[in-house]
């Protein structure tokens, strides 16, 4: 096991990520599970919760898809409020727990196997698509999952989706007083590639900078709404992977994109 310094295309990409949480998807729930919930909505490890931020706004009877929904909380919780969702993930192992979750709450969301950039479904089938860290960093074209989006939502629909904030790129993953000074270039593209010992890469996360992110926006056809860099909140003292304390009132770590399909093309 070890790092490579390389380009990962679409195809090695979709299977490095399956393979990644497949691997890992007890081990992350069994991390993260209680603070993400069964049925709760949270954008971010900075605990920005949709009941209070709206950022979807009103979802009762919205058909919404939720890209890389991993255990599926945030669509449970967006039936709990009268939306019809529907939650996509691209691992089976991170499927088995939302089906898991599923039982539990005794709320069945249902779900489908597939990549965030190329959507399983039919042109305008929903009201709204979102995505809380999932999917988008791990595909090797993130302007596809754009396009895809725009397809398959209806004009006037929402798209919204957390993403690390790209200025971490430049800062170890590291929570502590390291975390804190950049050691390679924020306009470095190059994605984060680990491979196994026959060279096979095991996990892949691209990096785009925010105006790589906004010019895909607004190519797939969307104008941005917003753009939300939440802050660490003073009463949280818990560490998630890189995010923590210090780092989180020092650094933005998340990035929030609130983008509209207009009903007619601009």
């Amino acid at each position: 096991m070890g790092t490579a310094d390389r380009a990962a295309g679409s195809t090695e990409s979709r299977s490095a990520s399956k393979l990644w949480w497949d691997a890992d998807a007890d081990d992350y729930q069994a991390e993260h599970g209680p603070f993400l919930g069964d049925e709760e909505f949270l954008w971010c490890p900075e605990r920005l919760r949709e009941r209070e931020a709206n950022l979807l706004g009103e979802v009762a009877g919205k058909h919404v898809l939720e890209v890389g929904c991993g255990a599926a909380a945030c669509s449970r919780w967006l039936a709990s409020r009268g939306a019809h969702p529907v939650g996509l993930d691209i691992s089976g192992g991170m499927l088995r727990h939302a089906a898991a979750g599923n039982e539990r709450s005794g709320r069945t969301v249902p779900l489908v196997q597939g990549s965030a950039d190329m959507l399983p479904f039919a042109a305008e089938s929903f009201d709204t698509v979102c995505s809380a860290f999932g999917g988008v960093p791990f595909v090797a074209d993130s302007g596809q999952v754009m396009r895809e989006v725009a397809r398959v939502l209806r004009p006037g629909g929402l798209w919204v989706f957390a993403v690390t904030h790209p200025i971490r790129w430049a800062f170890p993953d590291d929570p502590g007083p390291d975390g804190l000074t950049a050691v390679q270039s924020y306009f470095d593209r190059s994605p984060y590639v680990e491979i196994n010992a026959t060279g096979r890469a095991t996990y892949v996360e691209h990096h785009r900078t925010l105006g790589d992110y906004v010019g895909q926006i607004t190519s797939a056809g969307f104008r941005l709404l917003d753009l939300i860099e939440p802050e660490w909140p003073e009463d949280h003292t818990e560490v998630w992977g890189q995010w923590s304390p210090l780092r989180g009132r020092t650094l933005p770590g998340t990035v929030i994109f609130r983008c509209l399909l207009p009903e007619q093309p601009e």
